[in-house]
């Protein structure tokens, strides 16, 4: 007696197009709120090794596949990586990156409808100040409503007391 293998489910997305920037990342199928949709998967590297990287980049290239973690470390999703280097920034994001033992892995906000594109918030830290110009750089193209302009993460004020 032979038997036949399982069906494996449909994929949770696919990569195509975007009309926000460049490649996105868009639901195959419904994907209910809470779901661990993918992993962000690239070469650890030290930061070090990201900034010497960086700076071989030409100075107007802000395009970036860095992911920091907690220790330290730098996921380059550019090298090595996979799909989910093309999921794109939204000030209204749908999912979110959590850190889990040093692995990154992208959820569902909220229930993602099947061809919606998938979005979490860049919030990128940069220490210099935020000038007009580097807001520039590193423009929202996201159109939401609350969309604040940029990629960056808001600065934390400074306590006064």
């Amino acid at each position: 007696m032979t038997s036949t293998p399982a069906a494996s489910p449909s994929p949770l997305y696919k990569v195509r197009n975007s009309k926000i920037h460049g490649n996105g990342v868009f639901a195959a199928r419904k994907i209910a709120a809470g779901t661990r949709i993918i992993e962000y998967g690239g070469k650890r590297i030290s930061w070090k090794e990201a900034v010497r990287r960086e700076n071989l980049k030409a100075a107007d290239d802000f395009h970036t596949f860095f992911f920091s973690l907690d220790d330290g470390k730098i996921i380059d999703g550019g090298d090595d990586g996979n799909d989910a280097r093309w999921i794109n920034h939204s000030c209204e994001p749908n999912c979110e990156a959590r850190e889990e033992d040093g692995r990154v892995h992208i959820y569902a906000l909220r229930d993602i409808a099947r061809g919606e594109e998938l979005y979490y918030d860049y919030g990128l830290i940069m220490e210099e100040r935020y000038t007009p110009a580097l807001k520039k750089a590193y423009r929202c193209l996201c159109g939401t409503p609350s969309c604040r302009q940029t990629l960056l993460a808001p600065k934390r004020r400074k306590s006064t007391r």
